[in-house]
């Protein structure tokens, strides 16, 4: 999975997909995409992550108490 940093516009890979959906986690491992050879892994920041396509990632990757509000009802 590749997901795109928003502050330079350069693809990540995705290596820990747990941690990127998880909204506990805040970062995720993955490495740039560029190149011939493979970077070392590093830890990425999700709320700097966006689809290549350009849409947020989904609130529930981000933000524990995304359903708070209906719990409340």
């Amino acid at each position: 999975m590749f997901v795109k940093d928003r502050n330079n516009g350069h693809l990540v890979e995705v290596i820990d997909g747990a941690a990127l959906m998880d909204p506990i986690q805040k970062q995720f491992k993955g490495r740039y995409n560029w190149g011939e050879d493979l970077p070392e892994p590093e830890a990425f920041t999700k709320a700097d992550m966006i689809f290549p396509s350009g849409e947020p990632l989904p609130r529930c990757w981000l933000d524990i108490h995304y359903r708070d509000n209906e719990l409340r009802r």
